[in-house]
């Protein structure tokens, strides 16, 4: 099924648990994505940024094929463009057929932010889609912007940046950052004030940079009420660690053959995720049907 985030998202922040938001720009990552949903029953969201879509995942291929593709099972799919900045990508994500948008104008100060973000969330409502929006900023690993905790949300700004853009769900800054950490590093996240800000919004809650978080952070996290966890870097590194061992044992491979293996290890490493954060098992046969089957 192809859906907005917002019901899936609503969905998770009512029963604790948290739904991969997972990056692509092409048909084997669309694959692994939606087939492991579909294997694990589990709702799933799609990403894909402005920048890598302008690279190499064109949203005007990559929509339809996802849509296509989403209507193919009977778990929720969302297409969600990912760190939006410019009214132009968000309007054109629209035009392609997204069904989710983020607005990101987390590098303003609270007041543009609350208007970039209030525009948006109404352009997105206004079409069936949900928005999700930013407070706090959450930035980049090689420059350790996980430790400056300035830049960590504030739960009452939080609560009246909520109420004024009508966002349907925030991304917040607790100590993740976008990237690769340095080798061995794990980072330390701020638990308390994420729980003070599920207490003050009761809404759902975004991680971004969850690759390289560790899996007691993100188990964490989960219980602590994130309900959407951005995953890039470590889906990549996967895929590409596959493609690098399949060539290395044979040199003469074919090059779908090595496509058909970065896929494998992409739904193996998805897979896990959705155990380990709790969305598997939580669309079945009887959710939709109400049928019992034999």
């Amino acid at each position: 099924m192809y859906v907005s985030m917002k019901e899936m998202l609503l969905h998770a922040h009512e029963n604790n648990y948290a739904v991969m938001a997972i990056n692509c720009v092409n048909m084997e990552q669309a694959k692994a994505i939606i087939s492991s949903a579909s294997e694990e029953h589990s709702a799933v969201i799609i990403n894909i940024s402005p920048r890598q879509m302008k690279a190499h995942g064109h949203p005007e291929i990559l929509a339809p094929m996802i849509r296509d593709m989403a209507e193919r099972v009977m778990v929720p799919v969302a297409f969600n463009l990912d760190h939006g900045s410019s009214y132009e990508d968000i309007a054109y994500a629209v035009q392609c057929g997204f069904s989710s948008v983020m607005i990101d104008a987390s590098g303003f100060e609270f007041e543009e932010n609350v208007r970039r973000t209030a525009l948006i969330a109404s352009l997105a409502h206004g079409k069936g889609l949900s928005c999700e929006a930013e407070l706090g900023h959450v930035g980049m690993a090689n420059q350790q912007d996980n430790i400056k905790t300035d830049l960590y949300t504030n739960p009452s700004q939080a609560k009246e940046f909520a109420s004024r853009t009508k966002c349907d769900c925030l991304a917040v800054a607790i100590g993740t950052a976008h990237g690769s950490y340095p080798k061995g590093f794990v980072p330390e996240l701020d638990f308390g004030r994420l729980k003070q800000l599920k207490e003050t919004l009761k809404m759902p809650l975004v991680l971004h940079g969850g690759s390289g978080a560790g899996d007691e952070n993100i188990k964490k996290v989960v219980e602590s009420g994130i309900n959407k966890i951005n995953v890039c870097t470590d889906l990549f590194k996967h895929g590409r660690q596959a493609m690098a061992d399949a060539i290395a044992k044979n040199p003469d491979i074919d090059y779908m053959d090595v496509n058909m293996a970065a896929e494998e290890a992409m739904k193996q490493f998805i897979k896990r995720y959705m155990r380990l954060i709790g969305s598997s098992g939580r669309y079945t046969f009887e959710r939709y049907t109400g049928a019992e089957l034999d």
